[in-house]
């Protein structure tokens, strides 16, 4: 029996192939030709790919409908005129993780990197997971599933979590949802569906809002959390190496000194992540060594904080698509880079967050010394924002202007600087751009 995946190279449906892969199902897809970072585990995998055509379904196929595509889509139509079985994402998720015990990270940002760490520290336990930058993977039998489960159309309320984790609250995709307190509902139920216990960041106003009718654990650096991060000190290393920067932290829990971590990355929103794999951890019992050593193997997600000694100048290459995440992470550049000239590029994806967030967009990327804005990309279709443009963002900028993707050219003026390159999709091909003519 054959998985179809409509819309295979999607992040999160890249990921679900090939956990499914590896559990030993049949698994196929389409997409466009165009070429997507998320394809390459696929082909690592010999996971057909094939072109969008209403033609590849057969009888008999068991049909994954991307939650980009709708039911007028061709593939989907052709699927339904032959009475094919079909799962949304989220529902075959549920159906693959009910024997496992599901570790479900949400919130607004963070999802990806707190479940990379999971599935890090978790390693030697045989964890299975799906994150979604891409990257997935399965063992029959093992005891824990590390899930990215996200927020976006409450689609995370189709899961069953074993430990629910929370790492913020804020208004986002205000194409669904109503206001905050939509958004709030949403995680309060998501926060009481957990079967054990629910690992929320209670430094997040917003989060202590969510009523838990559950056991719950509070964690981030503030003084009334379970799980708390004391004594924060960068250790500078090798300056020539990019990625050598580490931060040490001494972790409380409830009250009692409970170990000192070497953490290998900087930046307060990432000791925050990771103080969430700990609580699993703790709440798992997980020998404490274990918990230590495999901490230091920590890698950045795909497409998170990736950096690369290009010529005199560094280049960070992020997925950072909200205003807070443009904000952190720009301020993760200047914390590590305090010398550096530092130039944001940002492209986004949805008109309706523009529209919502211009303004907050503009206040992060003046934290740069210097900001370019690309062109309004189309990541889903959107009545009703047609005025809308990456304009709006460019006005409120105290030194910024537009760029687009062929004009990489306006880069090559920086010497020993820092390019911050951050979209939820393609602002990488400027990257690329840039290092050809360099």
């Amino acid at each position: 029996m054959i998985y179809y995946f409509i819309g295979i190279k999607g992040s999160g449906m890249s990921s679900l192939a090939q956990v499914m892969n590896d559990l030993g199902y049949n698994v196929m897809g389409s997409d466009k030709s165009d070429h997507f970072f998320t394809e390459d585990e696929l082909i690592k995998k010999g996971i057909k790919i094939v072109e969008f055509n209403p033609d590849n379904l057969k009888e008999g196929m068991i049909v994954i409908q991307g939650n980009a595509f709708n039911d007028e889509f061709p593939e989907v139509v052709r699927a339904k005129e032959l009475n094919l079985k079909i799962f949304t994402y989220q529902e075959m998720i549920d159906n693959i993780t009910k024997d496992f015990k599901l570790i479900a990270v949400s919130g607004c940002h963070g999802k990806t990197t707190t479940t990379t760490m999971i599935s890090t520290i978790l390693e030697n336990k045989g964890i299975s997971y799906l994150i979604g930058d891409g990257n997935g993977h399965a063992i029959n039998g093992s005891e824990y599933f590390a899930l990215e489960a996200c927020e976006y159309k409450r689609h995370f309320l189709e899961y069953h979590p074993y430990y629910s984790i929370i790492t913020n609250v804020e208004v986002d995709h205000i194409d669904y949802y109503k206001d905050l307190d939509d958004i709030i509902d949403a995680f309060t139920t998501f926060a009481n569906s957990s079967k054990k216990c629910t690992i929320m960041c209670g430094d997040d106003e917003n989060i202590r809002r969510i009523k838990v009718n559950k056991p719950c654990i509070y964690y981030g650096f503030n003084e009334n959390n379970d799980v708390c991060a004391k004594n924060i000190r960068l250790v500078e290393n090798d300056k020539e190496k990019i990625n050598d920067d580490t931060t040490m932290i001494d972790v409380y829990i409830k009250g009692d000194y409970f170990d000192t971590y070497t953490l290998p990355f900087v930046g307060d929103h990432l000791i925050l992540n990771v103080l969430a794999a700990i609580s699993v951890c703790y709440l798992e019992n997980i020998d404490k060594d274990e918990i230590k050593t495999q901490i230091t193997k920590i890698k950045h997600a795909k497409r998170r904080f990736i950096e690369e000694k290009f010529k005199s100048n560094i280049l960070i290459d992020d997925y950072a698509h909200h205003p807070t995440e443009v904000k952190v992470t720009i301020e993760a550049a200047r914390k590590k880079y305090p010398d550096k000239y530092i130039v944001a590029l940002f492209k986004a994806h949805t008109k309706s967050r523009v529209k919502y967030f211009y303004k907050e967009f503009a206040d992060a990327l003046n934290l740069a010394d210097k900001a370019y804005v690309l062109d309004i990309g189309e990541d889903r279709i959107e009545n009703g924002y047609e005025d809308v443009s990456a304009q709006w963002i460019i006005n409120e900028l105290k030194n910024g202007e537009h760029i687009g993707i062929d004009e990489a050219e306006k880069l090559l003026q920086y010497k020993d600087s820092v390019l911050l390159f951050m979209s939820s999709k393609d602002i990488y091909v400027l990257a690329n751009k840039y290092k050809e003519i360099a």
